[in-house]
């Protein structure tokens, strides 16, 4: 069965693909195969707004089954920034570098204690007949002051998550994928995900 990762973030996709790897009987496709789809504009909406938009806005457009994943770093100690802003934190259009910079800046005069933040990760699957979950992860650590790490992706190599003595970015792919916000949300999905793939034996039956 195909399953559409509602993303063209190559990072983001690779690590949802690696985490699916589970479900033998998926075929994990992404917006990357489907070149003229055009997604909907994300505006400020709430993650689970936008993120049920975008599922829905796929699964009916292409027809098919589709993972949508919206995902931000929220800082308390910001009001909350740059939270549904994060990919275009520094403007549209804006690098990972660009976003990271500005942040940083934005945080220069906050205390220790107020560089706590954490990954919010909300996911959801719809069909062409509309959606079918939705769900949230959660991941709280701290900002440094400067980056650490040359592995991961947007915020990583400033967030360490509480109880590792290193950012997302230092560490092995294998052990953020299982810490991460994003794997917490994708564990509640787990049944859905199942129920999607019988196991090859009950497709002879």
């Amino acid at each position: 069965m195909q399953l559409i990762i509602a993303s063209q973030n190559v990072h983001k996709i690779r690590e949802l693909r690696s985490m699916l790897k589970i479900y033998p009987e998926l075929d994990i496709l992404s917006l990357i195969d489907f070149p003229s789809y055009t997604p909907p504009e994300e505006g400020s909406l709430s993650f689970e707004e936008n993120v049920i938009q975008k599922a829905i806005h796929a699964a009916k457009t292409l027809g098919k089954w589709v993972l949508a994943d919206d995902t931000g770093l929220v800082v308390p100690g910001l009001n909350g920034a740059p939270g549904v802003l994060s990919s275009r934190y520094a403007g549209e259009g804006s690098s990972d570098s660009d976003n990271r910079k500005k942040l940083l800046q934005e945080m220069q005069h906050l205390t220790e204690d107020d560089r706590q933040a954490y990954f919010e990760c909300w996911l959801a699957i719809a069909s062409p007949e509309g959606l079918q979950k939705c769900v949230k992860g959660v991941c709280e650590g701290l900002i440094l002051p400067s980056g650490k790490g040359g592995k991961g992706f947007g915020y990583d190599s400033l967030f360490i998550k509480h109880e590792y003595g290193k950012t997302f970015a230092e560490l092995e792919e294998d052990i953020k994928n299982r810490i991460s916000h994003r794997r917490k949300a994708l564990d509640k999905l787990h049944l859905t995900l199942e129920l999607m793939t019988p196991p090859p034996h009950a497709l002879l039956d």
